[in-house]
């Protein structure tokens, strides 16, 4: 699999600027502290993926890689690619396969929605939360189907919806004082996908079959103690204190530590969450 340019579909431009830009950026300087939020899903997420010692992998929305360079490590005789609209987590990811040790992992800068992969040139397609993000996924994931060989397979991990995650309500209540509005529907963001009959259908429609979406509850970890967590929920979400005065701001940053403070446990502080896995194979 070799990619050469970095078309990116006008749906897409704005992600392009948040993932190639300030938040892109902020992922890649916290790499692991994003990773280990995410530690109670992956192993069901790799499970799941079935990846064999010669197969050819096409991670979505890679990130940093860590998922790529777990399929890497699954598939010494074959190879794993990773894309990622962000140029930051994308030279990252590179660093770390080489040195991990992970030559057959390889990364590139590309948007899944409209580059054209080589027909049938991937035997699983792979993506943990970052599937969400397109702006037409409808294109996007018929484009996915054409890179799969016939029966190859897709595994998802996606975002229930937001009632479901305890973690999103607990956020927006400290720092916006308010619950989270729902998402518009069909645009791109966490729990675009988060309906799973809409994702039986666009996955249908895409060209796959036998499609699946197991629920799973894990705990979301995001930080070692409070503090460390309140520097890294309040940078990410900072947003979210727009528009407040100076004093609100305080109160909405002292919120947000007693309520990280209530979540603080044996396994660092952790708050509910809920997914989707989504496995299908290419008809």
């Amino acid at each position: 699999m070799s990619l050469t340019s970095t078309r990116v579909d006008p749906t897409n431009h704005a992600q392009e600027q948040a993932w190639d830009g300030t938040e892109g950026a902020y992922w890649a300087t916290h790499a692991e502290q994003f990773d280990d939020a995410l530690r109670h899903y992956q192993p069901d997420f790799h499970a799941a993926a079935g990846i064999g010692t010669d197969d050819r992998v096409l991670d979505v929305g890679c990130g940093t890689g860590l998922t790529t360079r777990a399929a890497a490590r699954a598939a010494p005789a074959g190879e794993a690619l990773g894309i990622d609209l962000s140029g930051r987590m994308i030279d990252l990811a590179r660093a770390l396969a080489e040195r991990e040790g992970v030559p057959n992992a390889r990364f590139e800068r590309a948007d899944a929605q409209v580059h054209p992969f080589p027909t049938a040139g991937v035997d699983a397609v792979i993506s943990r939360t970052g599937a969400m993000f397109f702006g037409r996924p409808d294109v996007a994931f018929a484009n996915l189907a054409r890179a799969l060989r016939p029966d190859g397979r897709l595994t998802l991990l996606t975002w229930q919806s937001a009632v479901r995650n305890e973690w999103i309500g607990a956020f927006a209540r400290a720092l916006a004082g308010r619950e989270p509005p729902a998402p518009p529907r069909g645009a791109p963001g966490p729990f675009s996908l988060a309906d799973p009959d809409e994702v039986r259908a666009v996955l249908g429609d895409a060209g796959f079959a036998d499609v699946r979406c197991e629920g799973l509850a894990r705990p979301m970890v995001y930080g070692r103690d409070a503090e460390e967590a309140h520097a890294f929920v309040l940078g990410l979400l900072g947003w979210m204190l727009a528009g407040r005065t100076p004093a609100e701001q305080e109160q909405a940053s002292d919120a947000l530590r007693t309520t990280l403070q209530e979540h603080e446990g044996p396994d660092g502080v952790a708050l509910a969450s809920a997914t989707w896995l989504v496995t299908a194979r290419r008809a």
